[in-house]
């Protein structure tokens, strides 16, 4: 009978400091001269992790009351608008918001600046009301100051991505980057085998509830991210060759470090946020075990072209070839450049591992099982829309 652990198991195991914990990356290496059956024995949990651009990323704030109070109509910190339709002084500022007169500078760049202790000014307007008086505040908060400052992000640590690449004649910027024209750059994002969501690709350990290392400190998997869908494409190993399933996430930003929570801005594209993920994968049998030794060979991509309409696919690469500088497409040498730190994601997932290895965290049964077979609806245009 093939063997089987327990989350129980693998936790008491972790608080004796007994049990075996490898990166992913290191599993990888092993599986080469290990079957499924050796390394469910031999080791107990896999560290993944991802640091990369994520826009639906932002946080819940909230300011506390003034005196007089104030219901907040309308918010600006540091010129950036922030989301004021929640309750009196609690705000959602997206990392994508960007200051109109500023538009390099955006919700990210304030969450970065509150996290690394910087003051940041608040404005904020209302009508007045009777239990809720003054119609104007500006003043400073830190993230002392503030009650809550929490992060939550709505779609995160996509489980795959495309390959950008443009076509025209054309230099286009766009979130995956400057690219150039006739085909001249591509470039790519997640970390191949270190990724999170292709070491689990059935979700048969990861769902609501499931502790992940988040901006440096401990986090949770809240809810499928939105655009989660697992109808799309696979290759021959089962594996998504493009952007599939996603989650979202949440965690207290005031234990985190601006190490893993960074701000962007793509040139003429706009602002982002660079989200550091580490998710722990239990090795409860030979299944499991199958699917972390996974390596950058047996994941493929598509490319796409972003500079045409519909970004039509031009080919499939693996990750290997990624990140070896070039890949082909056409018969077309093209240099390649990740928009995602690969070294930051190996940082993430040794510190996780530490932390493991160290009893401060152990692994976490879900509550609740991601959706199957489920599809994407895209916006379709009416009569009428172009007028």
């Amino acid at each position: 009978m093939s063997r089987i652990k327990t989350y129980e198991e693998i936790n008491q195991k972790l608080k004796s400091g007994k049990a075996v914990i490898l990166t992913a990356e290191e599993v990888s290496k092993m599986a080469l001269h290990a079957s499924p059956e050796e390394i469910v024995e031999k080791v107990d949990v896999v560290t993944t992790a991802t640091f990369g651009a994520m826009c639906s990323s932002g946080a819940i704030i909230n300011f506390g009351h003034a005196n007089p109070p104030i219901r907040m109509e309308k918010i600006r910190l540091n010129g950036v608008p922030c989301y004021e339709g929640l309750a009196a002084v609690d705000s959602y500022i997206g990392a994508t918001a960007c200051n109109p007169d500023n538009p390099e500078y955006g919700g990210a760049h304030v969450i970065q600046d509150l996290l690394e202790g910087k003051d940041v000014i608040l404005e904020a307007w209302s009508k007045g009301t009777d239990c809720y008086p003054r119609k104007h505040i500006k003043t400073k908060i830190n993230i002392d100051t503030v009650n809550e400052f929490t992060l939550f992000n709505p779609r995160n640590a996509y489980q795959n991505y495309n390959v950008a690449v443009n076509s025209t004649k054309k230099m286009i910027h766009t979130y995956m980057g400057t690219l150039l024209p006739n085909l001249r750059n591509a470039t790519y994002s997640t970390s191949g085998e270190l990724s999170p969501l292709l070491n689990d690709p059935e979700f048969k350990t990861i769902g609501l509830g499931t502790r992940i290392f988040l901006g440096g400190t401990q986090g949770f998997v809240v809810w499928p991210g939105t655009q989660f869908h697992t109808t799309k494409p696979k290759n021959v190993f089962d594996v998504p060759v493009t952007n599939a399933a996603t989650i979202a996430v949440m965690g207290n930003l005031k234990d985190m470090s601006a190490d893993y929570l960074q701000a962007a801005y793509f040139e003429k594209y706009g602002v982002s946020m660079f989200v550091g993920i580490g998710i722990p994968i239990p090795i409860l049998n030979e299944e499991m075990a199958k699917w972390v030794s996974i390596n950058n060979s047996q994941i493929e991509t598509s490319v796409l072209d972003y500079g045409t309409v519909g970004t039509p696919k031009l080919g499939q690469v693996t990750y290997e070839e990624l990140q070896t500088g070039s890949i082909k497409v056409g018969g077309k040498k093209i240099r390649t450049a990740p928009v995602a730190s690969l070294s930051k994601a190996r940082k993430i997932a040794n510190e996780l591992k530490e932390w493991l290895q160290k009893g401060e965290f152990e692994i976490s049964k879900p509550v609740q099982m991601f959706p199957e077979n489920t599809s994407l609806n895209s916006l379709k245009e009416t009569e009428g829309d172009n007028d």
